[in-house]
């Protein structure tokens, strides 16, 4: 078992407090990581939740299925890892996963009301008339 030895406990704090702080990802990575977020394919969690001043995440990446998977382009380290994001991208990816969610009930709400039986069969008699005299 490998063991770190601490000679400096300001240092070690001041390791930790980096992790807490996050980091910035570049805008690539950003937009693809928003586009699993969009897809609800990451699992955010705070990173600390005990203390009020941690506002960074936990992320995992979870990897596109379905269709999905042969249309987005994900990295290959991002796929299925977890990061640690900062707070002002983590608030930006949370807002990005929820207007995911809330274009996704729309769609699912429409599915559900649309008449696919008249759409396919229905013609109007006015319509029928124009079709017969052209």
């Amino acid at each position: 078992m490998k063991s770190i030895p601490i000679t400096d406990v300001s240092s070690l704090k001041n390791e930790l407090n980096k992790y807490k702080m996050g980091k910035k990802l570049e805008i690539p990575r950003f937009n693809q990581l928003a586009r699993m977020a969009y897809m609800g394919r990451l699992v955010m969690t705070p990173l600390d939740p005990e203390d009020p001043a941690c506002k960074s995440f936990l992320v995992h990446v979870q990897e596109p299925l379905g269709m999905a998977a042969h249309f987005i382009e994900l990295d290959e380290d991002l796929q299925d890892t977890i990061l640690i994001l900062d707070s002002e991208q983590s608030m930006a990816m949370a807002g990005i996963m929820q207007a995911g969610v809330e274009e996704r009930v729309r769609w699912h709400e429409a599915l559900n009301e649309r008449d696919f039986y008249f759409s396919a069969f229905y013609r109007p008699k006015d319509k029928e008339t124009r079709e017969e005299n052209a």
